[in-house]
């Protein structure tokens, strides 16, 4: 009788718990699904432009429609699109791609095979580093609408991550038929890139920069990769020039003021240099503009500055980290991101944890494969870092900074005549590259 009465109360205790776990996942899925997302102040000078006064009088109307309309999917769509927006414009990704998320689940949740829905999805997935459910989503989307531009060029967006070159080829003409505008001729001109052309990379992204009006976003974006595109080759007389254009069209653009602020660095100018990051720090949240100030910090001998600013990048990646974990509809895997910045505090084991991460994840990948190549090179790993360094170069991709480094994997593996090749050809055009990796590289280039 006794122990009857102590299983009753063992089963009671039992069910109340389970029941005290399902009213706060119903109350925490309520407080989710009624959550509002207003639109944030942008950061310094950017706060106060006509752009984003109007951005913020759409998102009230939007809200306030949604509000009074709970069933307005274009509100819906229109409000998710707003979001992306404005996280490309102020780099608060982890916040625009969870709002913007939660309007399109739930358009999704009433039409499942709603295509402007879909292909938000894949685009929000691939931003936050998903890229394999990116793909997958944007390839269904696909099925739904086969003759669409801005849906191919997240599928060739997807396969380049996952390193399924070839597909994204096809896709890049497929697109570029049916579309010839700045999307298809950006990308057009990656792909030119990471195949080793220079030249024709350049020549596309002059045709993508030409394609839109000057001072929207996605111009000046266009004109910023085609400053970097000169940096690459050696030819910083015209990256300064286009960094310079793309801010006068678009004042306090962040990304044009860290180019010239790699432009200072190549210069020699560190004053000059941290006053550009400084300020483009000031106006968007991107941690790789914290990671070139801590390189600076560094170059100039503030250690001090650069090592806390490098263990500050961590903690902020860490913490997005986390809530990925915490709810899956928002934050973004950054364990290549976070295998460089342990890299630069010579905390090795953690940088390779990371870099393996992101490899099983997209083993096709170049830049993964050069991530973890340069991992194993730096704990002095260098004949496990040869094989990836092989896969890494196996489109001919001709960026001086892979090149380098590949270079210097070689020449640790006894085969001085790749090594040769491969530091020759990224140094030749004196390329703007990191300076400690240029230095090492010109040394032992010339034992060679």
């Amino acid at each position: 009788m006794k122990k009857n009465a102590i299983y009753r109360f063992i089963i009671f205790l039992f069910v109340l718990a389970a029941g005290g776990i399902f009213f706060k996942y119903k109350h925490d899925e309520t407080k989710k699904e009624n959550k509002i997302f207003p639109v944030l102040a942008r950061k310094g000078a950017a706060a106060a432009t006509d752009e984003f006064k109007s951005v913020q009088a759409k998102s009230v109307a939007l809200l306030n429609t949604i509000k009074s309309k709970p069933d307005d999917i274009k509100a819906k769509i229109a409000l998710a699109t707003l979001y992306v927006q404005e996280a490309r414009a102020s780099g608060n990704y982890m916040y625009y791609d969870q709002a913007a998320l939660k309007y399109i689940n739930a358009v999704l949740a009433k039409e499942a095979q709603n295509f402007d829905a879909l292909s938000i999805k894949a685009l929000l997935m691939l931003s936050q580093h998903h890229f394999a459910e990116g793909l997958k989503i944007a390839e269904e989307a696909k099925t739904i609408n086969p003759y669409n531009a801005f849906i191919y060029g997240l599928i060739i967006d997807g396969n380049v991550e996952m390193g399924n070159y070839t597909a994204a080829v096809d896709n890049a003409d497929k697109m570029v038929s049916i579309r010839p505008d700045i999307r298809s001729y950006s990308r057009i001109s990656y792909l030119r890139e990471i195949h080793g052309d220079y030249p024709g990379a350049i020549e596309a992204m002059k045709m993508a920069v030409s394609a839109s009006l000057p001072g929207d976003e996605g111009t000046e974006w266009s004109r910023v990769q085609l400053a970097r595109l000169y940096e690459n080759t050696g030819d910083l007389k015209n990256a300064a020039m286009h960094y310079s254009i793309s801010l006068d069209n678009r004042p306090s653009y962040a990304y044009a003021m860290a180019g010239l602020a790699r432009v200072a660095t190549a210069a020699n100018n560190y004053k000059l240099a941290i006053d550009y990051y400084l300020q483009a720090d000031s106006l968007v949240n991107d941690f790789t503009i914290k990671e070139e100030l801590a390189d600076v910090y560094k170059a100039s001998g503030e250690n001090e500055k650069a090592a806390a600013l490098a263990n500050a990048v961590i903690n902020g990646m860490n913490a997005a980290a986390a809530n990925e974990k915490k709810d899956d509809s928002s934050g973004h895997y950054s364990d290549r991101e976070l295998a460089y910045a342990y890299l630069k505090v010579n905390r090795f084991d953690k940088a390779l944890d990371h870099a393996l991460l992101e490899y099983n994840r997209r083993p096709g990948n170049i830049d993964v494969n050069e991530t973890l190549a340069w991992v194993y090179y730096s704990k002095g790993d260098y004949a496990k870092a040869l094989p990836f360094a092989k896969t890494a170069l196996k489109t001919n991709c001709q960026n001086p900074v892979l090149l380098c480094r590949m270079g210097l994997i070689y020449f640790k593996n006894g085969d001085k005549s790749t090594a040769a090749k491969l530091l020759k050809a990224g140094l030749l055009a004196n390329p703007n590259i990191n300076m400690a990796l240029k230095t090492t590289s010109q040394q032992v280039l010339t034992t060679l």
